[in-house]
C-alpha cells in the first residue's frame, strides 16, 4: 500500500475519473460550489418551535446482577416522524431515534451486546470512554449483519483488511466498558470504516451518561431539570427521507460523498433530540443541559437570544471528560462536532412568558436558530451552582513534557484529499507509539478547520496559536474544534495498552481517511 495520495483517496471524494490534481483551485471555489448545490436542494419547509422537545428513553439493563450491568441493543431499521406528518426511514439502536440513553456509574462495569440486524456492517465506538482496545470500536472491527458470513464490500476488497483489533464478528458483539473514569457526558455512535458519516446521519448515535458520587453530592439541577440535548443538522427530501450525497446510497461498496460535499455534509434543518427546531417549556428555575454536537460537520456558536440581564447566561460546569474545577459564566459556547459542554441556564433571570431562543451565532437562515425555551413562572428551586465543582481535579500537566509530537490536518476542501501529516490512513501503518502513563505534548495544526479526536486519550488544552486557551477550554477534553492555526495539548494515556486511532471528527473527513493509528505501549 502507498502512504501518499492515491486513486483510492480520489474515489472517496467522487473524483476517481480525475487524472493528476486538476481540481478546484481554491477552497473558496469548492465552498461556493457546495453552497450552490445546497441551495439547489432544499428540505421541506417546517414551522419553527412547533413541536415539543423529546427526551431519549433511558435503557434498562436486562441483567443488573453484580458486578456488571448487562444491556442488549438491536440495531434495526425503523421509521420516525421527524418532520411533522412525514415518515423518515432511519437506522436505529433499539428502534428509536436518536438511540436510547445508557446511564452508568463510575466503577460499575457495563456490557452491551449489540445485535446487527441492519443491511450493512457496523462498529460501535463509546466516544470519550476509557476502554480496552477490543471494545473501543476500532473502525475495522466489523460486526457483520446477522446471517451474513462473507462480506464482499469495497472495504474488504480494494481497501484495508478487516479486523484491526477485535476482528470481525458475525451478527453480534459484546462491548465491555469498565467505567473507571470521572462522571461525564459520553456518547456512542457507529464508527464503521469508510461509512461513519452516513451511518451516524441515518441515526446511529445515543447518549451514555456516566455518573458518580462526587457529582451527585453537588446541588446541581437534576431530575426533569437535567436534560440532554443532541444537536444535529440534516437534509430531507420532499417525502421526508434523508438526503445524504453518498456515492453509493446502499452504503455497501463505494465509500465517500459527492465531491462538492467533501468538506462535510451540513444540512439545512436543525434537529435537537431528533426533532426540528423544538420548543421546551421550562420553569423559572435553573436547568442543566448536557449539550452534544452530534452533527457530521457543522460547528455551532450557541448563545441565548435574548441574553439574560447582566449576561453570562450559559454557565459552563463541564466539558467532554467531566466537571470543571469551577463554573464559568459565558455569553456563548463554540462547539464542534463530537464536543460536549455541560451548561446551566437560570431561567428565573427571565420574566414569566419570555421566549428565549438557543441561537447559532455562526448560522445563516435557516440554521441560525436551534430551539426555543418558553419560560413559565418562578418555581421552587433548591439547586445551587457551587463555587467549587471539583476540588481535586488533576492539575494542568507540565508544559515541558519530554515528548512532543506534531500532527498536521490538511485537506478535505477544495478538491484536496483529507490527510494527517500529508498521508492518508493505512490500517497496516503505525503512526505513533505512546508509553502508558506518560504525558506528552501534542501540537495539532489544521488547515483550515478540523475537530481533533483521539480515542482513549484525554487532554488539557495548553494554548491556541501561542495564546492562552479560551475560557471554555477548561477541564479535561477528548475532542477540540480547531479553527485554523495550531492548538497544543497535554495528553495522557492510562490504564490500557493496544492500538487506537486519532482522527478528524468531521465525519466526512474521517471517511476520506483523515485518520491515523497509534499504539499505547507498556
Amino acid at each position: 500500500m502507498t502512504d501518499k495520495l492515491s486513486r483510492r483517496s480520489l474515489l472517496r471524494m467522487g473524483l476517481g475519473g480525475v487524472t493528476g490534481l486538476a481540481l478546484p483551485a481554491t477552497v473558496a471555489t469548492a465552498v461556493a460550489a457546495r453552497l450552490a448545490l445546497e441551495a439547489a436542494h432544499t428540505s421541506p419547509s417546517v414551522d419553527r418551535f412547533a413541536v415539543p422537545l423529546t427526551i431519549p428513553p433511558v435503557l434498562t439493563p436486562y441483567d443488573a446482577a453484580e458486578p456488571t450491568d448487562i444491556y442488549e441493543i438491536r440495531q434495526v431499521t425503523a421509521e420516525a416522524e421527524i418532520l411533522p406528518g412525514l415518515r423518515t426511514p432511519v437506522w436505529t439502536y433499539g428502534g428509536v431515534y436518536p438511540g436510547p440513553t445508557i446511564e452508568a456509574r463510575r466503577g460499575r462495569p457495563v456490557s452491551v451486546r449489540h445485535r446487527n440486524e441492519l443491511p450493512v456492517p457496523t462498529v460501535v465506538h463509546l466516544h470519550g470512554g476509557v476502554t480496552p482496545p477490543d471494545s473501543d470500536g476500532y473502525p475495522l472491527d466489523l460486526v457483520l449483519p446477522r446471517g451474513v458470513h462473507d462480506w464482499q464490500g469495497h472495504h474488504l476488497g480494494a481497501g484495508p483488511p478487516p479486523g484491526g483489533t477485535a476482528g470481525v464478528a458475525h451478527g453480534e458483539r459484546t462491548y465491555h466498558y469498565p467505567n473507571d473514569q470521572a462522571a461525564a457526558t459520553l456518547w456512542y455512535h457507529d464508527h464503521r470504516f469508510d461509512f461513519t458519516g452516513p451511518s451516524v446521519y441515518r441515526g446511529l448515535a445515543g447518549f451514555y451518561l456516566l455518573r458518580d458520587e462526587a457529582e451527585e453530592s453537588l446541588p446541581l439541577p437534576r431530575g426533569r431539570r437535567e436534560i440532554p440535548l443532541m444537536i444535529q443538522d440534516r437534509f430531507f427530501n420532499e417525502d421526508g427521507t434523508f438526503f445524504y450525497p453518498s456515492l453509493d446510497p446502499t452504503l455497501v461498496e463505494r465509500p465517500g460523498v459527492q465531491a462538492l460535499f467533501a468538506d462535510g455534509v451540513r444540512g439545512d434543518t436543525i434537529l435537537v433530540n431528533g426533532k426540528p427546531w423544538p420548543f421546551l417549556t421550562v420553569d423559572g428555575a435553573r436547568y442543566r443541559f448536557r449539550v452534544l454536537n452530534g452533527s457530521n460537520a457543522r460547528a455551532y456558536r450557541l448563545r441565548l437570544d435574548p441574553p439574560p440581564p447582566g449576561g453570562g447566561g450559559l454557565v459552563q460546569i463541564g466539558s467532554d471528560a467531566g466537571l470543571l474545577p469551577r463554573p464559568i459564566p459565558l455569553d456563548e459556547v463554540y462547539i464542534g462536532p463530537g464536543e460536549r459542554y455541560d451548561v446551566i441556564v437560570d431561567f428565573s433571570r427571565y420574566s414569566a412568558g419570555s421566549r428565549v431562543v438557543l441561537a447559532n451565532g455562526d448560522g445563516d437562515e435557516p440554521t441560525a436558530q436551534v430551539m426555543r425555551f418558553d419560560v413559565g413562572s418562578r418555581a421552587t428551586d433548591d439547586s445551587v451552582i457551587p463555587e467549587t465543582l471539583v476540588a481535586d481535579l488533576e492539575p494542568m500537566p507540565p508544559i515541558d513534557a519530554p515528548t512532543t509530537r506534531s500532527f498536521v490536518f490538511t485537506g478535505g476542501q477544495g478538491g484536496i484529499p483529507a490527510t494527517i501529516n500529508y498521508r492518508t490512513f493505512q490500517a497496516d501503518r503505525l503512526d505513533a507509539s505512546v508509553p502508558l502513563g506518560e504525558t506528552e505534548i501534542w501540537s495539532i495544526k489544521v488547515d483550515p478547520e478540523h475537530p481533533f479526536h483521539p480515542h482513549l486519550g484525554h487532554f488539557r488544552i495548553l494554548d491556541r496559536n501561542g495564546e492562552p486557551p479560551e475560557p471554555q477550554d477548561s477541564g479535561w477534553k477528548d475532542t477540540v474544534q480547531i479553527r485554523a492555526g495550531v492548538v497544543r495539548v497535554a495528553i495522557r494515556f492510562s490504564t490500557y495498552t493496544g492500538r487506537y486511532v486519532l482522527h478528524c471528527h468531521n465525519l466526512e473527513h474521517g471517511d476520506m481517511m483523515m485518520m491515523a493509528n497509534y499504539e499505547v505501549i507498556p
